[in-house]
């Protein structure tokens, strides 16, 4: 049987994980430049080493309401179809190695294509932990609307240094 290894972290008591190979790094929470015009649960943007990476709250993703930063988050730098972007997380929890026969489907819940960013749950000991899809946490049109941004953030950054 083929297994993958999953990320786990948390945001509120629930558990969430990622497929590990879409794992860049994950960073203590650094302040980020904020940036006018962008969806609510865009944090900003931050410059890793060159590169502008913009940072999500995926609790105001999950549709809870915005996360207070404090030196024990974490963001959680991952590469997606859709560019390289950072989460930010309440805690990082432990690699799960999970058997592909252990990932069950998502009940369908009624909720529009654009809000369901899960691919599959599996039940962990006395937890439930459920596993994000990353194409489906930021869609194209928003991946596009960041790297506008960020060439933006970019040529002024270049310009101001000219």
């Amino acid at each position: 049987m083929s297994s993958n290894e999953y990320l786990t972290f948390a945001i509120d008591s629930q558990q969430y994980g990622i497929d590990i190979l879409s794992v860049r790094e994950i960073r203590a929470w650094t302040e980020v430049t904020n940036l006018p015009n962008t969806p609510d649960f865009v944090r900003g943007i931050i410059n890793l080493r060159g590169t502008i990476v913009p940072i999500y709250d995926l609790r105001v993703r999950f549709g809870g309401g915005r996360t207070t930063p404090t030196r024990m988050h974490v963001v959680i730098v991952v590469v997606a179809a859709n560019g390289t972007f950072g989460l930010l997380v309440d805690s990082v929890s432990d690699i799960l190695s999970i058997e592909q026969r252990d990932l069950q489907t998502v009940p369908n819940t009624g909720m529009a294509d654009d809000h369901q960013f899960l691919s599959a749950l599996v039940a962990r000991e006395e937890r439930m932990v459920s596993i994000l899809d990353l194409d489906r946490l930021v869609n194209q049109s928003t991946a596009e609307q960041m790297q506008q941004i960020a060439d933006q953030q970019e040529q002024s950054t270049v310009a101001i240094a000219s």
